[in-house]
């Protein structure tokens, strides 16, 4: 696996809980969370703007809801 050049997110704060983001050479997305930076979420632009385009449009609010 090439070294990979991880990038805060703007909106993450100086505490925990921050995410990063990295892309590689071959158009894949990796995505990991500060606390656990061993496990990665490895996606395709494709995917990973489809799905925040749902997120903001409001089409996963009900995930949350308990």
């Amino acid at each position: 696996m090439p070294t990979l050049r991880w990038r805060k997110s703007s909106y993450s704060s100086q505490g925990a809980n921050c995410l990063y983001v990295s892309s590689t050479d071959d158009a894949t997305i990796r995505l990991r969370e500060s606390d656990d930076p061993d496990t990665t979420l490895t996606t395709t632009p494709t995917t990973l703007r489809a799905f925040i385009r749902s997120a903001k449009a409001g089409h996963l609010d009900h995930l949350a809801e308990g």
